[in-house]
């Protein structure tokens, strides 16, 4: 009989400074060890835009405005044995200042150019975000 998978909303944020964009190095699974926008699971009675302030604020110690849902994303994922899978909305936000710094379950936190980020190791589609972001923030100063 299989299991029934269990869906967590989730939410990330995609900021970008100039020709660079916030990512943090993930202490924790899902994608622990990767390279991915600052994010994680939202909590009871948050809207989408409520856990991803909290989440940029909480891993990074940034405050961005303008949130705007960019894409959704699912994600197939396991959790101490049970199946889970994650439902990520990924968010862009406009930069507000200051310097990032790594808390919660982020291992490091900063901003990173495209050229550096292909050396990274990235969770799924980071790259494809940032290369979108990074494409019409250029289009934008034109």
């Amino acid at each position: 009989m299989e299991e029934l998978r269990q869906t967590i909303p989730a939410v990330s944020v995609a900021i970008i400074r100039g020709e660079t964009v916030l990512l943090v190095k993930r202490a924790r699974p899902p994608s622990q060890g990767f390279y991915a926008f600052p994010g994680g699971k939202v909590e009871a009675g948050e809207t989408l835009e409520q856990a991803a302030r909290r989440e940029l604020l909480e891993e990074t110690g940034l405050r961005a405005h303008s949130y705007r849902p960019l894409r959704e994303i699912h994600i197939d994922s396991s959790s101490d044995g049970h199946p889970v899978d994650y439902f990520l909305t990924v968010f862009g936000a406009t930069y507000a200042g200051g310097e990032p710094v790594a808390s919660d379950d982020a291992e490091t936190a900063a901003f990173y150019a495209l050229g550096e980020m292909t050396a990274l190791p990235l969770a799924d589609s980071v790259f494809d975000v940032a290369e979108e972001l990074l494409g019409s923030n250029k289009n934008a100063g034109a």
